[in-house]
């Protein structure tokens, strides 16, 4: 029987933690006209002139926080995942990873997955909330790579999976390691975007600011990542027990104030001049630790917090290689077998 192939993406990560791995990767994921949406020539400028070889030397400091013996998290937690996902499904399927941006490139993987002449190839962005720059990216450049194959397989994709019972299940019980109720406030934060890039999904042309996206979740907005994201919220704080006044969405790694607000490094900010002291931080945006976890949130923040009068801020692990999030991913492949 052919073998259907499944293609896990993840965003990506430098090759090492020098200055040479860091500006290949900043320049490949910044020159990506989905992640910065302004004119070919301006983007040209911003970051090959501006943007990479300033923001190079910060980023590669940052990198060598993160970076383990073994590795890139990233890279580490995908291949186990990508390993675990092929024990569950069995030799009728083939899983293979790549990353969006940097190794192992989505040119040399899917060139391998094209030779094993799969019948059928089901891919899927690791991203839970669609947005452009990361969901819509992947795919595209997937299907940029498979129109120059001869023979296109039958091929599935997987758009958005935030509301996947095991998805939310598998953060609810990475929660369970802290009693949530010693802490004063618990901060749910995501990755920002610009305001912009929100806007456009609307076909009407109207902003995401008209369609009550903090509160409420329809046909409208179901692909707006600000209208996801806080749906995300409600669902984990009702799963978790968590009252409305106890929590704040928050948005974070932002390069202005034109992104979604509100920012998370504020509402660190906020709470510890309230006087809070310990804070619980998820950040469902991700499926496993990176640079915006374990740094940005369990060293940055942490410093923010205390510098304000606040004492710690735990943050809860990501999915990483926990088994309900390997039950969630062979579910979304069985369902679009």
């Amino acid at each position: 029987m052919s073998k259907t192939g499944v293609l896990l993406i993840n965003l990506g990560t430098p090759d090492d933690a020098k200055l040479g791995a860091v500006r290949r990767y900043l320049f490949e994921f910044l020159n990506d006209p989905r992640v910065i949406d302004i004119p070919w020539l301006l983007r040209k400028i911003l970051v090959n002139l501006i943007i990479v070889p300033f923001r190079s030397f910060g980023s590669t400091k940052i990198y060598k926080q993160l970076w383990t013996d073994k590795g890139s998290p990233l890279l580490i937690y995908g291949e186990e995942v990508c390993e675990k996902l092929q024990n569950k499904l069995g030799d009728k399927y083939g899983v293979h990873l790549a990353m969006r941006y940097q190794n192992p490139s989505m040119e040399k993987v899917m060139g391998e997955m094209r030779l094993m002449n799969y019948q059928k190839i089901i891919i899927v962005p690791m991203f839970p909330h669609y947005a452009s720059a990361s969901s819509g990216s992947a795919m595209e450049k997937a299907l940029k790579i498979m129109s120059k194959w001869w023979v296109i397989p039958e091929l599935a994709m997987v758009s958005q999976f935030w509301d996947h019972p095991k998805f939310i299940q598998a953060f609810v019980e990475r929660a369970k390691q802290y009693d949530i109720a010693s802490y004063d406030h618990v901060l749910f934060s995501y990755h920002g975007l610009p305001e912009r890039h929100v806007n456009k999904v609307y076909l009407d042309g109207t902003p995401c600011k008209d369609h009550n996206c903090d509160h409420q979740l329809d046909e409208t907005n179901k692909y707006c990542y600000k209208a996801t994201c806080f749906a995300t919220t409600r669902l984990l704080a009702e799963k978790l027990n968590v009252p409305k006044e106890n929590y704040t969405v928050g948005f974070q790694s932002r390069l202005d104030n034109k992104w979604l607000e509100p920012f998370s490094d504020e509402v660190i900010k906020e709470r510890a001049k309230k006087g809070d002291k310990k804070i619980l931080a998820f950040s469902p945006a991700f499926v496993a630790d990176c640079l915006e976890t374990t740094v940005e949130i369990g060293i940055e923040y942490q410093e923010i917090f205390k510098e304000h009068g606040g004492e710690k801020v735990q943050l809860v692990e990501s999915l990483n290689n926990h088994p309900l999030w390997i039950d969630c991913l062979e579910e979304m492949v069985l369902d679009r077998t």
